[in-house]
């Protein structure tokens, strides 16, 4: 499979990052206000290896940015990703206590 066509799209809840037809990924999240609030990132493991997460959370992060949006992130990728790339730092923000408790509601479930 060719790496070279390989798209993103925003399902609403998710952002998929595919290869031609196939679903190679995720990153889940959902939306507090004007803030999107970034949960996990999954990489299929036969398509580990190829840098996809980090194409994924590029487009997400940038995705945020177009929107207008603010960024609360709880996941360990995107946080690992975030400090070594500076480019998004201005959209980053705090955990609200209503974040918060969408969040244990998103767990809860």
């Amino acid at each position: 499979m060719d790496d070279s066509d390989t798209t993103v799209r925003d399902t609403g809840s998710r952002y998929l990052i595919a290869i031609g037809a196939t679903d190679a990924g995720f990153l889940e999240y959902l939306d507090q206000g004007p803030r999107r609030v970034f949960l996990h990132t999954e990489v299929s493991p036969e398509f580990g290896g190829r840098g996809l997460a980090g194409q994924l959370v590029r487009a997400a992060l940038d995705d945020v940015r177009a929107q207008g949006k603010r960024l609360v992130n709880f996941c360990p990728y995107v946080a690992g990703f975030l400090e070594k790339n500076h480019e998004w730092d201005e959209l980053i923000d705090r955990p609200t206590p209503a974040v918060l408790e969408a969040v244990r509601a998103y767990s809860d479930r």
